[in-house]
Parts: C-alpha cells; sequence; structure tokens
C-alpha cells in the first residue's frame, strides 16, 4: 500500500504530524510512507527513517503565482506525486481545511481521507470523510485519521520526533564555544508567539535570567524573531531591543536561521518559548520545554506541546501577568529530575 500525508501547515505543525507517520510505519509495515509539504516545513521531517520520499512544492500566493519558476516546480512536484498513483491519501490536520483536502485531493490517489463536514463541497472525490473533532490534542487528532485504514489510536502517548542535523550541532558547538558557554548550562528563552499577550514581556526576560543564574548558575541564550511588516507577523523587536540594550553579561542574544537555533535548543539544558513552532521542537529536544499560553483553554488542550520533558502554563489573562514562581517552578522541575510527563495548569 502507498500512502502520502499531506501537509500544509506551519513548522510546529508538521512536527506534530510525526507521530501519525510513525504510528502508520509500526501500524502497517508493509505500507511505503511519503510526505507531500511546502518548501517551508517539508524539512522537518526530511531525515525521518519511515518516510520512503519526501515532496516539497513552493507556496504560491501573492507575487510567487507570477514566477514562472516556482510554477513550473510545483507543477513537475504534483506530476510526480499523481505518477506514484498512491492507493491512499491523508489530509494530515486536526481539524476541517478546505484548502488542505482540495491540495490532498490534487494528488489523485485512490482513497482520500479528511476531516469535512457533511455538507462539503468535494463530493464522492472525498471518499474517506471523518467528522471534524471538537475536543482533543492536535496530535492526537491526525492519530485518528489512520482509523479508516484499520489502524486505531495507539495505547500511549506518541511524542513528535525530531533528528537534529549533524551541521546543526556543529554549528551550537562553534556559536557556545565562541561565547564560553557550556552545553547544558544554560537556558533558552524564546520570543515569537504571533499574539501579544501570549509573550513575555522586556521585565519578565530579564528578571528570569537573573534569577535563573542566581539559582542555577545558568547562562540565557535569548532568541526573538524579526517582523515581517505585516500585522500578522509583527515580530518582537519592541520587547527584543532593551532586553539588548541592558546588555546583561548573562543574556547571549541569537537571531538567525531555525535550524542553527534548534543546534542551540537541542543543547539547552531546557527552554522557555510562548506558543509557537520552536515550542514544539523544544518540547523535542532533550531538556524539554516550559511553554507560556494566555487565554482560552482549549488553546494549549490542542497545542500544547508534547513529549517527556514538556510542561506548560496558562496565564488567565496575558503571560506578562505571570507570577514569576509559576515558571521557575515548573523550569526547576526540568532542571531538577529526570523525565517527567507533560503538565499543565492556569495561573
Amino acid at each position: 500500500m502507498r500512502i502520502l500525508i499531506v501537509k500544509r501547515d506551519k513548522l510546529g505543525d508538521m512536527l506534530l504530524t510525526t507521530p501519525l507517520i510513525s504510528h502508520l510505519a509500526h501500524a502497517r509495515p508493509d505500507a511505503e510512507l511519503c510526505v507531500l509539504a511546502p518548501e517551508y516545513c517539508s524539512w522537518v521531517v526530511r531525515e525521518d527513517r519511515h518516510l520512503a520520499q519526501v515532496w516539497s512544492y513552493p507556496q504560491l500566493r501573492g507575487a510567487s503565482l507570477f514566477s514562472p519558476a516556482k510554477l513550473l516546480r510545483y507543477a513537475r512536484t504534483m506530476n510526480e506525486v499523481r505518477g506514484r498513483k498512491f492507493d491512499v491519501a491523508i489530509a494530515a490536520g486536526g481539524e476541517y481545511s478546505p484548502r488542505a483536502v482540495e491540495k490532498t485531493l490534487a494528488a489523485r490517489a485512490s482513497r482520500t481521507i479528511a476531516y469535512a463536514p457533511a455538507d462539503h463541497r468535494f463530493g464522492a472525490r472525498l471518499t474517506d470523510r471523518l467528522d471534524p473533532p471538537r475536543r482533543g490534542h492536535e496530535a492526537e487528532r491526525m492519530l485518528a485519521l489512520a482509523i479508516p485504514l484499520g489502524v486505531p489510536p495507539p495505547a500511549r502517548e506518541l511524542s513528535p520526533e525530531y533528528r537534529l542535523p549533524d551541521r546543526a550541532r556543529a554549528f551550537a558547538r562553534a556559536w557556545l564555544h565562541a561565547r564560553g558557554l557550556v552545553p547544558g548550562r544554560y537556558v533558552v528563552i524564546g520570543l515569537g508567539a504571533r499574539r501579544a499577550r501570549r509573550q513575555p514581556s522586556t521585565q519578565q526576560v530579564l528578571r528570569w535570567s537573573t534569577a535563573w543564574r542566581e539559582d542555577y548558575g545558568m547562562q540565557t541564550v535569548f532568541m526573538w524573531t524579526p517582523g515581517r511588516g505585516t500585522p500578522l507577523y509583527p515580530g518582537d523587536d519592541a520587547i527584543a531591543e532593551p532586553v539588548l540594550a541592558a546588555a546583561r553579561p548573562e543574556i547571549h542574544p541569537y537571531r538567525g536561521p531555525i535550524e542553527e537555533a534548534l543546534g542551540l535548543i537541542f543543547a539547552a539544558a531546557a527552554s522557555v518559548f510562548p506558543d509557537s513552532g520552536l515550542m514544539h521542537f523544544a518540547a523535542a529536544s532533550p531538556g524539554g520545554v516550559v511553554g507560556l499560553f494566555a487565554g482560552d483553554p482549549a488553546w494549549p488542550e490542542q497545542w500544547s506541546p508534547r513529549g517527556p520533558r514538556a510542561k506548560w502554563i496558562l496565564a488567565r489573562d496575558a503571560v506578562r501577568d505571570l507570577p514569576d514562581e509559576a515558571v521557575h517552578g515548573a523550569l526547576r522541575e526540568l532542571l531538577t529530575a529526570g523525565s517527567s510527563p507533560a503538565r499543565g495548569g492556569e495561573r
């Protein structure tokens, strides 16, 4: 059986698809598993040992719609996918997305599995429709997409997996050495949430870094995201610039390519991130993560970090209002204990 997993979401979403991939690989060892995903996130599973092939396609939106080179790459990729004549294509997402279903149907597999309402617009082309779930974690929602193949959800929770490339490890070693930092003796704190209420404040970054140095002798690697000039991606410079201006010796700023950032995260003692793609990668790292959420409790129910050393905290209104001890307590458990199950709660 040839099974194509189609993904069209962001980095963290792509990582949360890896439990589905590994579960299918173990439940159906006779199957050939492949992935079709956008170029900006397909690299997440490029080294996945369970996959026979990963196809990447360019996103066609805005100015790229008028780029002959991108249009040609897209057409070639889709022709290759269709030429494999897949038995099954799965729209890997935890809720109904018409665009995701359309993309999956474009593979022209014999069967297409996707979440969709009963009154969807795809007719008989969507052969295996599942009712969109109302609750549950994103990873579990995607695992349920294997049920039409006779593969029930796993008996135990599966954690997302990411294989860090050797070049990322080499970068981290060189970057840390140049700054006198030792692997496992620093904490990464990052920004990156798209909504301001989910971001820690400048003052929190400064206070937390001082506390971690005094309590554990830990340095801090500080990461943030530049803006893209749009309301949807405003960037973190307004919070980051005062942190940099403070010039604290225990804070070591890093802003650069994501693969290099992952090298630093995977060498850290632990990380603290707001809800973001990097939070999910940190959850898959040896040190684990404390994820920061705010507002609707349904959001961490679906998007909390998953892993043996993943924890999360939910602020009632905004992360900036979290008491310091709530973060210190969660981090303390990661720094002073072994592997621990995910925990969360409102503060």
